[in-house]
């Protein structure tokens, strides 16, 4: 135990390092990019019920994937991001979405993290399965990798029902992200899908969207 509380007040202090201290950003190119496919993966992963499985994006095929990176297990902004996208899972599946998160740790380090009472740092039960990228090839893979300290960014990759990459967003260390605009994110991509109109700045499902026709698009604008 003794052991333990030291590798994570050393993992704490690592990051809280780089958060005060950044370094000149230096990420790796990364084969993601928007309009194209998302880059399949297979890798170890402590999923939903606490047991290791092997996770392949591509068996997610048929549903949206909200796919994020985190910097380390045992830190400070990470914990209430995995926290809040895994109390959300339900609203997420509601749409036909799984999230999935992704850090350059152990399954292990996984495993211990989510062993770990939230009142103490840890995550506790989680819904949503957590992926270990210890090879840092997925990381590399999604353009995420913070090359000079071997971490990811805060990397978020909407991928739609067909593997396609629709939305991507990267957050320096300090900043966690909205839950909430995630899923409004996917909801407008989804109606898009579906209906082949646009969705205006803020949108929200029931609110008006645009017809994509210089004509037809007047009818959004004349109730501004």
């Amino acid at each position: 135990m003794n052991l333990l509380i030291k590798v994570v007040s050393n993992l704490r202090q690592q990051l809280l390092n780089y958060l005060i201290y950044p370094a000149k950003l230096k990420m790796a190119a990364g084969k993601a990019q928007i309009g194209k496919p998302a880059p399949d993966f297979t890798a170890k992963a402590v999923m939903p019920d606490g047991q290791f499985s092997d996770l392949k994006l591509s068996s997610y095929r048929g549903k949206y994937v909200v796919f994020f990176f985190y910097p380390l297990d045992f830190t400070f902004v990470c914990p209430t991001e995995i926290i809040a996208f895994s109390d959300a899972a339900d609203d997420f599946k509601k749409i036909g979405c799984e999230v999935i998160a992704a850090s350059v740790d152990s399954h292990f380090s996984h495993f211990a993290w989510v062993n770990m009472p939230r009142k103490q740092g840890g995550l506790g039960t989680m819904k949503i399965p957590m992926v270990s990228d210890t090879r840092r090839t997925i990381s590399t893979d999604y353009g995420v990798l913070k090359e000079d300290e071997g971490i990811a960014y805060r990397g978020l990759f909407i991928i739609d029902d067909k593997g396609i990459l629709r939305q991507i967003t990267i957050n320096d260390l300090p900043v966690g992200r909205s839950v909430e605009e995630t899923l409004r994110l996917v909801q407008a991509f989804q109606f898009t899908d579906k209906h082949g109109e646009v969705c205006p700045a803020g949108w929200k499902p029931g609110s008006d969207t645009i017809k994509p026709d210089v004509q037809k698009s007047k009818d959004f604008f004349s109730k501004q």
